[in-house]
């Protein structure tokens, strides 16, 4: 009988990025993905032809977004399943120049991106298994903020503020770590070669790239507390 995957959770695991890490860990992960918006059906599909697959609808927007998050979780135990790893993905990254900043696009920039992954992480601890790690996708902009999307690099600077801080509260039951990423999935109207000259290895990275460091920090016991910066060397240009 071939041995059963792990349960981790991806929330924000559904679009882009997100489903392109959920595409990498379904080969030893069982998953749990977490989207704003149903997912194309054809694409689950597929996917659970690999793995062992549940999916939820988590709309940081959604004023009934607690009540549904636990319903949901507590779905999962009674089933029987048992997380042993989180990841959160969940964000946007719009450009908003100074001089274009409103109080409603910024509180939607801080809920999405900053304080509804707080409230995931708050939700999410209690349910990971003992020695579990609880993982972050922050953005290399915490370390040179962009100056087109500044709300964006405050709301990613203050959740990097909240890795260390978690780490010392779940201690020693869980681990937390960060993962500051360079460009790891250009959109459609970027110059990926121009991207690429930004960095130190002259390469974008990728979903591969980015799903090798949860791995390796999933599987590293005296890792806590920190972020890795995979960003290609690009703070350092």
């Amino acid at each position: 009988m071939p041995e059963e995957k792990p349960w981790w959770i991806l929330v924000g695991g559904m679009r882009r990025l997100g489903r392109a890490i959920a595409e990498e860990l379904a080969q030893d992960h069982a998953l749990v993905l977490t989207g704003s918006q149903d997912a194309e059906a054809e694409w689950l599909k597929d996917l659970a032809i690999r793995t062992s697959l549940r999916t939820f609808r988590w709309d940081a927007m959604d004023p009934e977004l607690d009540h549904q998050m636990m319903a949901d979780l507590a779905g999962l135990e009674t089933t029987g399943i048992r997380l042993t790893g989180a990841v959160i993905v969940a964000g946007v990254f719009p450009e908003q120049p100074l001089g274009t900043w409103t109080m409603g696009k910024l509180e939607t920039i801080w809920r999405v991106n900053m304080s509804f992954p707080m409230f995931c992480a708050q939700a999410l601890a209690p349910r990971l298994a003992d020695d579990s790690c609880l993982q972050f996708l922050l953005d290399t902009c915490i370390h040179q903020p962009f100056l087109k999307r500044l709300p964006y690099s405050a709301a990613k600077s203050g959740l990097a503020a909240l890795v260390p801080g978690l780490a010392q509260l779940l201690a020693p039951r869980l681990r937390v770590v960060g993962h500051a990423i360079g460009t790891a999935l250009p959109d459609e109207t970027s110059d990926p070669e121009w991207l690429a000259s930004l960095s130190l290895v002259k390469r974008n990275g990728n979903p591969a790239d980015v799903a090798r460091s949860l791995r390796f920090a999933s599987e590293s016991p005296y890792l806590t507390g920190e972020i890795i910066t995979l960003d290609g060397g690009r703070r350092w240009i």
